[in-house]
């Protein structure tokens, strides 16, 4: 059973599961249309809600079409066949509770590169306009919500009569088993990794498609792009940049070797990432703003330093256990505490934890340059409407509840070592605050 599970109170458990699988659809629809329909405001799009009830909500909701689909299942086609047929090189998972080692095929710059060439060739060739994408956004957002359901239930069937390996189960209770999913690591054959998939190649990967189309969209309205869209765009381009670069480090987090395949990890990735974590740029295609030249490089000069922390933070920690500890973090020999741990079958390991460098000065210290990346690229938008700030707001409540979740696991895991560990490094994200 994952571990997430049992980090809060069964009625907490409940409730919020409850709430997000009821309340993220309807959302993800109002948002898109709050965006690109209400300029941007919260209270004229509650004020029709007010006066029209759930007959306005089902009004503005948008039946997804044939051109919608369509646009869903050529980039679904397209980015599962790079994942299959571009090499890589074979990298190891951590091992999995149940002792299985999960192998995958690293080839995601590759398929990010291929991806963007491939878009941008389609524009500038007149094959494929990107402005239908932007034309038909919440068509495309109305039929991944319901699609992505329809995915996240064959999961479901899928951990009950099909499992990928032993890292599957029920917890006997169909919602959870619904919302937290059943497998830790399911495939379709022996090579095609569902969550490789959804979280990297399709939820990271229409973030990147996502922020191109809104600086075209833009461009064809106005006949420029705003200074506000180009850092925005730019910011965001080189955050996925990162990710593919660092995506070998991103199959041993949390999102990917301890949380299962079910509608948290699997819808969020279809649905949500396009949706919330590219709307400030969604915004921006309607308002451009012009900063001036100083303003916009100041900005994307504090965005890029703020990327590029969070990936030095994540390259510290992936080269200190590749080296078992043997190496300089920040020019000295690093200090560490070796914790033993026993797994589910019974077999005692130990495992390194690094307590210097960025991960001396609290436990969870990259989610901070992680939300002010997020912050840097939303700026630009300015403070006329609060609704472009959403995703930031998002952002820390999902890092600090992450943390909490993470530190709760490591707590289970490795016990007194971990009390140690939090004795040297006593911060769970926020060095002398929190």
């Amino acid at each position: 059973m994952a571990e997430s599970k049992t980090v809060h109170s069964p009625l907490v458990t409940y409730f919020s599961m409850l709430s997000l699988l009821t309340l993220c659809p309807p959302f993800v629809i109002l948002l898109w249309y709050t965006m690109v329909h209400a300029d941007g405001s919260v209270s004229q799009t509650f004020d029709y809600l007010k006066q029209h009830g759930l007959q306005g909500l089902m009004d503005i909701w948008p039946r997804p079409t044939a051109t919608a689909w369509k646009i869903i299942a050529c980039y679904s086609a397209f980015e599962a066949a790079l994942q299959l047929l571009l090499p890589g090189k074979r990298v190891e998972g951590p091992i999995s509770p149940m002792g299985n080692q999960p192998v995958y095929k690293a080839n995601g710059v590759a398929a990010y590169v291929v991806t963007l060439v491939t878009y941008l060739g389609l524009w500038w060739f007149g094959i494929f306009n990107p402005t239908v994408v932007y034309d038909h956004l919440g068509e495309i957002f109305s039929a991944l919500i319901f699609g992505s359901f329809v995915f996240c239930i064959f999961l479901y069937i899928k951990g009950h009569v099909a499992p990928s390996s032993t890292d599957s189960g029920s917890s006997g209770n169909v919602i959870i088993d619904f919302y937290w999913g059943m497998e830790l690591y399911p495939r379709i054959g022996k090579h095609f990794d569902i969550k490789v998939f959804t979280n990297c190649r399709f939820g990271m990967m229409s973030w990147a498609v996502l922020a191109v189309t809104y600086c075209i969209k833009q461009y064809e309205v106005n006949g420029k792009v705003a200074d506000s869209m180009l850092v925005n765009t730019v910011l965001m381009l080189v955050y996925v940049t990162k990710f593919f670069w660092w995506e070998a480090g991103y199959w041993s987090t949390m999102d990917i070797a301890h949380d299962r395949a079910g509608f948290y990890i699997c819808w969020g990735c279809l649905v949500w990432v396009p949706s919330i974590y590219t709307s400030p740029g969604m915004y921006l295609v309607n308002h451009p703003v012009n900063l001036g030249t100083q303003l916009a490089l100041y900005i994307l000069a504090a965005g890029i330093l703020c990327i590029y922390i969070n990936y030095d933070c994540d390259r510290q920690r992936q080269e200190f256990r590749r080296t078992n500890g043997k190496c300089l973090v920040w020019g000295k020999a690093p200090s560490k505490i070796v914790a033993s741990y026993t797994t589910t079958s019974g077999e005692t390991k130990n495992s390194l934890l690094l307590t210097s460098g960025w991960w001396g000065l609290s436990r969870h210290f990259h989610y901070v340059p992680e939300i002010l990346s997020a912050f840097f690229w939303t700026v630009p938008a300015l403070f006329n409407h609060f609704l472009p700030f959403f995703y930031v707001i998002f952002l820390t409540i999902l890092l600090f509840d992450r943390a909490k979740r993470d530190d709760d696991r490591c707590r289970s895991k490795y016990g007194k070592y971990w009390k140690l560990y939090c004795e040297k490094v006593p911060y769970r994200i926020i060095p002398g605050i929190y």
